[in-house]
């Protein structure tokens, strides 16, 4: 077994509540996305694991689009629109930004793009998020892309590289991982259950961590 097991923390009910609210909002975007039955790959790993960098190979090799939660919840936060200024005073008041509002992002996006196959990167973040987008948009995940690394080299990796992110300090590191296992290993563990999640060693070097990914893309 690959994690201990964890109970889902949601209700039925707050789940059919959210969908009903995202269904309202992007009713035309959620039916054109069910038609086209699109290949979503969730995409999950600690901080540092190295999924963006990998996230970049695969679209580069497989012809996916990569989609960040992360980079959509920024980029509306600076648009300046309405739900920009909601997400970010909630993000400065440190409350996390409600599924239905990213899920929305998510599939503004995936029907911008054209294309039907997609890696989500950083998403779903918790159990919640997992249960809601499913219930949402009605697909579930293809499979789950884990890259497993060992906290050590994560947090080598995350202070030695020079990106100017004002999060990569010590102690915000520390946080993150701690966010990471609470929140995110519980997914993968939901999956993994399922028979969905396809595991990388990811403290190897990119070309090598690529090399096993290929083999979980590449047509058998």
């Amino acid at each position: 077994m690959l994690l201990q097991n964890s109970k889902p923390q949601y209700s039925n009910s707050k789940i059919l509540h959210m969908g009903t609210a995202v269904e309202a909002s992007s009713q035309g975007a959620n039916v054109s996305i069910i038609e086209k039955k699109p290949a979503v790959v969730f995409v999950l790993g600690g901080p540092g694991s190295g999924k963006g960098t990998q996230c970049a190979n695969i679209v580069q090799q497989f012809g996916y689009t990569h989609l960040s939660a992360g980079d959509l919840l920024r980029a509306e936060k600076e648009s300046g629109s309405e739900n920009g200024t909601m997400i970010d005073n909630m993000i400065k008041e440190g409350q996390i930004v409600p599924s239905e509002v990213t899920i929305k992002l998510l599939q503004r996006a995936m029907q911008e793009s054209g294309n039907d196959k997609f890696l989500i990167d950083g998403f779903p973040r918790n159990e919640e998020n997992r249960a809601a987008f499913e219930n949402v948009t009605g697909i579930e995940p293809a499979f789950v892309l884990f890259f497993d690394c060992p906290e050590e080299e994560m947090e080598r990796r995350l202070l030695s590289r020079n990106q100017g992110r004002k999060d990569d300090n010590i102690d915000t590191i520390k946080k993150r991982f701690k966010v990471f296992l609470e929140s995110s290993l519980p997914v993968i563990t939901y999956y993994d259950a399922r028979g969905k999640v396809r595991k990388i060693d990811a403290a190897r070097s990119i070309e090598q961590v690529f090399e096993s990914v290929k083999t979980i893309f590449e047509p058998k």
